[in-house]
């Protein structure tokens, strides 16, 4: 059997291989130095670019299996790879504990006034009287009630938090108050104390935390952004920023990016910008290899695999 690896890891995960295993490398421009042509299998590393995951398309005409690291999948399901037909598996699950993290420190952040306090400090100012919050008993949403909503909420039932979630199928799940359907988190953004978006970017979710979203929030509601950008009507947002509609927002992730230096969000003093970050981890690699060998593994023995991506859903 013939697999394509990534330049990156090729070396790394050749040693974990099967010896019956061909390995043809790419690198991120797309150039192979091999014969891909009987290539079934593809394991495509981190910021693929469309050019080059079109030129391993048009080298492998025999390719059945793609595997993607990443767990949002909207910059690779274009027209012309679901024209492939390919099983597509994604990285879900691999990001889910920085993320979490990251969540719980953005909530942090907000609750106990840490830029003010650093600010403070770096001016030398012993002021008290900082209108300082706990967690506890404040009311989390989180739209998008997946692998990595789920590790969020798992840290902010520890904080004594109380847990809404959406998913396309609800169901009861551990930590969660209450979960419901992909239609109805709307309702309960009026009882929300912190709003986190993780949901992936679909046809559907595009732009759907508009101005109507907004003003649903509560004044002292917080917006967490951890999923994409363009889920965010960004127009909308800062409109709502500046006008005191929502306390404000944590952005690891924005419309366009890197975020374009006129843009109004670097200066809002109610704005906590990241750049795309929050997922990094020096574990994230251990794992996304791990997961690309358990499921070489179950494709090679005709298993079920994980994680297959729904390419009409986008995720």
């Amino acid at each position: 059997m013939k697999i394509i690896l990534p330049t990156d890891i090729a070396t790394e995960l050749e040693a974990h291989l099967p010896e019956d295993i061909v390995v043809v490398r790419v690198d991120s421009e797309g150039n192979l130095d091999g014969d891909a042509t009987d290539a079934e299998v593809y394991f495509s590393w981190f910021f693929l670019k469309l050019t080059t995951l079109h030129r391993v398309l048009e080298s492998a005409p025999q390719l059945r299996w793609h595997h993607a690291p990443n767990a949002g999948v909207n910059h690779i399901i274009t027209p012309k790879y679901i024209e492939r037909n390919l099983i597509l598996t994604n990285g879900a699950g691999v990001h889910a504990i920085p993320i979490a993290e990251f969540v719980i420190a953005y909530m942090l952040s907000h609750a106990k006034q840490l830029p003010r306090l650093h600010q403070q400090q770096t001016q030398h100012r012993w002021q008290k009287g900082l209108s300082i919050q706990e967690l506890l008993d404040k009311t989390l949403l989180i739209i998008g009630a997946g692998g990595i909503g789920q590790e969020i909420a798992s840290r902010a039932k520890a904080f004594g938090m109380r847990i809404f979630g959406s998913r396309r199928h609800p169901q009861p799940l551990s930590n969660f108050d209450k979960v419901v359907g992909a239609d109805e988190w709307k309702a309960l953004l009026g009882e929300a104390d912190y709003v986190v978006i993780g949901t992936p970017l679909t046809w559907d979710t595009k732009g759907m935390i508009d101005a109507e979203v907004l003003r649903l929030m509560r004044p002292n509601a917080y917006l967490i952004n951890i999923a994409r950008g363009a889920i965010v009507d960004e127009f909308a947002l800062i409109q709502a920023l500046q006008n005191g509609e929502i306390a404000g927002a944590a952005l690891d992730t924005v419309f366009a990016e890197p975020l374009p230096l006129e843009s109004p969000l670097w200066s809002l003093p109610n704005v906590f910008i990241t750049p795309h970050c929050s997922g990094n981890s020096p574990r994230v690699k251990e794992r996304s290899l791990a997961l690309f060998l358990d499921n070489f593994a179950r494709y090679r023995q005709g298993k079920p695999l994980r994680n297959i991506v729904d390419q009409r859903a986008g995720y």
